[in-house]
């Protein structure tokens, strides 16, 4: 082994407690780009094979009623690769044991040649057949939730009609990979299933016999997209069509997609802070380092060694310890991928899900945080270079300290002990300043994950208990005429019904355009509430629309501009309306109208959707039994399930990653304090037992670096606070989706808890550093030379 790689290993034993503190802040930063690189790696290329092998659709169309034949004139529009005409209906469910009913979609299977589109895998059992119109195939989770195997039967209302149903398969579908109930933010698979049926029997039961009401297609690999849907939208228009719409509209790919986006804001957001850490400890350790060893550079340099190699040396320390940082880091990046993995397989329904750890995720993140490293070390690298070999071996300037202002009138408040450390600090500006960033950026990374309790506290008090205040939404099979509601409102225990109207729409500004729907609502409406940008209720506009911020953003529209609305359910009949005003809303993009508006905009005059009703919670049985023997109603969604099922749901996925980002909060803190306090021990050993042997007792002795700590960690307070609200605005905007937005809310406790975690974590730091002062060999410190 060569001299200076003797000297290497030297080195890194005295060094070890340092360097590992290091190496975890560079493990951190490591296992962060591997868990979301490899997360988004694994749902990415997991996702593109299902679909490939499985012919999930490009194209999806829905109309009311339109003959078989049509599907032949789709199949020949230029750019479709294969199409597919199905009968698609909601269905309520009734379960065994289960008190709520339940909702469901029943999707048609062709019943001779395959799917064509959209295939789907059998994980149990085999697809239903021709003739047998009881025989159903469930989607997994569906099966899961209640323990269904084949053989084993439940109730369905199709059609007006009670329906008793076998499961003959057990599968999986590319269209519902994330199956998520009408009204939840979340899945709930007790609650909401898909069931599979051949053509044969679904068209039976709903009166469909030579007919679909909804068409999915592939495209070829060039085709251009949006002519095809034009092209299927003239078809389809004659009968009731609604508009076609791509891929990236559908909605278990537009939640898989919101997941993708999640995570590449993590890979985003997070490692940079560990790498700026990792850079400026190396960069204090080897400045330190250097400046201790002047007079062995200086001696290497003059018994005839080249300035590359002893810079080469010092590199090598840093790669070292980037190594140990990285083989930990791929370690707990892995073991954590995995978890994510096994969470995400709860929520996403593929054949299999298996984390994604290839070689060059692991070279990515090695050759990332090996850079990070030489970078924080450049700096004391050059300084090596360009100092000559006389100059090294001759001792540094003692260093020169001013009086603090008033000290030397004897004006000062602050005891000696105090003094020492703020003019060590003020000595070092630059590097306090820095110290005090990376401390800062713990606790802004606690407020990043903190911040997010608040924001889905926010979300839920916003959604549930401001804006949908109902305890049921009823959605019936099709539009009914106003007096539906009196209907609802006889249903046992209704305390109050209010009625609403529901039609998706697209709406055009300019060139701008956004597929939505418009919801119409009564304009003394109690259960469902309009909220301004304050949070605070207003009425529907006599005339005119209200749109969501985030619509309004995307159609770039204030309050007075007008916008082309086009009915998809009338026959594509437009509208110019006024936007009266810009509103808040954090699921999906929504525009809202008074019901009597929405009616007169409408040929077909007065129509409700669907009801929101409240329930008296003792008449709850009475109330649920009735609406299964109801043939109107579609579908039910219970906003106190959805909302307690979305609260634990939430809770779980978030519990894991403040665990995480707690224990990523406290790396940095420790490793910052920690080597700071190190730098500062090895900086002032002298003066240090100069004091222990004037008399001074270790307490005293050890407070000149406890004070210079606690000034530096409690600086960080406020500036963490700043940087976490920065860091928190930026997830909020990174997160935000068509389908979500998080709102940004920072409260005063989320602020506490960040600042108290970093100030327990400095502390336990600077203990481990003053245990160092106690057992100072007072002899050998003071025989070094300084």
């Amino acid at each position: 082994m060569a001299m200076l790689d003797r000297k290497l290993v030297r080195d890194l034993r005295r060094l070890w407690a340092q360097g590992l503190a290091l190496a975890l802040v560079i493990a951190a930063g490591v296992a962060v780009i591997i868990i979301a690189v490899g997360a988004s790696r694994s749902l990415e290329e997991t996702r593109a094979a299902f679909y490939e092998r499985y012919r999930f659709a490009s194209i999806f169309a829905t109309a009311t009623r339109a003959p078989l034949h049509l599907n032949a004139e789709i199949a020949r529009v230029p750019g479709v690769a294969a199409s597919e005409p199905r009968i698609v209906q909601p269905v309520l469910l009734d379960i065994v044991g289960m008190r709520e009913p339940a909702t469901g979609i029943a999707v048609s299977i062709p019943d001779r040649g395959g799917q064509r589109v959209n295939q789907l895998y059998l994980r149990q059992g085999r697809l239903p057949e021709p003739g047998r119109r009881g025989e159903v195939a469930v989607v997994e989770t569906f099966a899961s939730a209640h323990g269904f195997a084949p053989g084993d039967r439940f109730s369905a209302i199709m059609n007006g009609r009670k329906r008793e149903l076998t499961i003959v398969g057990i599968v999986l579908s590319p269209e519902y990979i994330y199956a998520i109930g009408p009204g939840d933010l979340v899945p709930d698979n007790r609650r909401f299933g898909v069931l599979f049926m051949s053509r044969e029997a679904l068209a039976g039961v709903f009166d469909m016999d030579g007919a679909f009401n909804n068409v999915v297609a592939t495209t070829l690999l060039h085709a251009d997209t949006r002519r095809v849907i034009e092209a299927v939208d003239a078809l389809l228009e004659p009968y009731g069509g609604t508009g076609a719409h791509a891929r990236k509209d559908q909605m278990s790919h537009a939640f898989l997609d919101s997941e993708l986006t999640q995570l590449d804001a993590m890979a985003r957001i997070i490692p940079p802070i560990f790498l700026f850490v990792s850079a400026f400890l190396v960069n204090m350790i080897l400045s330190r380092m250097i400046a201790l060893e002047r007079e062995q550079i200086g001696l290497l340099k003059a018994v005839g060694y080249y300035d590359l190699s002893i810079g080469w040396h010092y590199a090598k320390l840093a790669i070292a310890i980037s190594l140990v940082g990285l083989l930990i880091g791929a370690a707990a990046g892995t073991w954590a991928g995995r978890g994510l993995t096994r969470l995400y397989s709860d929520f996403f329904s593929f054949p299999f899900l298996i984390f994604r750890s290839s070689f060059d995720l692991y070279l990515l993140a090695g050759g990332i945080a090996i850079a990070a490293a030489l970078a924080g070390a450049a700096r004391s690298i050059l300084s090596i270079l360009s100092l000559p070999a006389a100059v090294a071996m001759r001792p540094p300037a003692p260093t020169r300290y001013r009086s603090l202002l008033g000290e030397r009138r004897g004006l000062t408040l602050f005891s000696q002990m105090t003094v020492m450390a703020l003019r060590h600090l003020l000595r070092w500006p630059v590097r306090s300043a820095l110290t005090t960033l990376g401390t800062s950026l713990s606790v802004a990374l606690l407020i990043t994950a903190l911040f997010t309790y608040d924001a889905i506290d926010a979300m839920i008090d916003t959604i549930y208990f401001k804006a949908e205040r109902q305890d049921a939404t009823l959605t019936f099979a099709s539009e009914r005429a106003p007096d539906a509601v009196d209907s609802a409102a006889a249903l046992p225990g209704v305390l109050r019904a209010e009625p609403y109207r529901a039609t998706p729409v697209i709406l055009r500004n300019g060139h701008l355009e956004r597929r939505l729907s418009i919801t119409g609502l009564p304009e003394r409406g109690d259960l469902a509430r309009i909220l301004d940008l304050d949070l605070n209720p207003l009425a529907p506009p006599p005339s005119g629309l209200m749109l969501n911020d985030r619509v309004a953003r995307l159609l770039n529209v204030r309050t007075g501009d007008h916008v082309t609305v086009e009915f998809l359910e009338r026959g594509h009949v437009t509208r110019e309306l006024t936007v009266t005003g810009v509103v808040q809303n954090y699921v999906g993009l929504t525009a809202y109208m008074a019901l009597d508006a929405l009616d007169r905009a409408l040929p077909e005059g007065p129509r409700v959707s669907g009801v929101r009703i409240r329930i008296d919670a003792n008449e709850l049985d009475a109330a649920y039994r009735q609406i299964k023997e109801t043939p109107a109603i579609a579908s039910i969604t219970l906003l106190g399930l959805s909302r307690q099922h979305f609260r634990d749901t939430i809770a779980e996925n978030i519990t894991i990653m403040t665990t995480v980002y707690v224990l990523l909060g406290v790396i940095i803190t420790f490793g910052v304090v920690y080597n700071s306090a190190r730098i500062q021990l090895s900086e002032r050993a002298r003066e240090l037992a100069s004091l222990r042997v004037l008399g001074f007792t270790r307490m005293e002795v050890s407070s000149v670096l406890l004070i210079e700590l606690a000034i530096i960690v409690v600086a960080a307070q406020p500036l963490g606070w700043l940087l976490g609200y920065g860091f928190a605005f930026a997830v909020a905007k990174g997160f935000e989706s068509d389908l979500f937005r998080f709102p940004l809310v920072v409260s005063d406790a989320t602020f506490a808890r960040a600042s108290l975690v970093v100030l327990f974590s400095g502390l336990v730091s600077a203990l481990a550093v003053r245990r160092r002062v106690d057992h100072f060999d007072l002899v050998a410190v003071l025989k070094t030379r300084d």
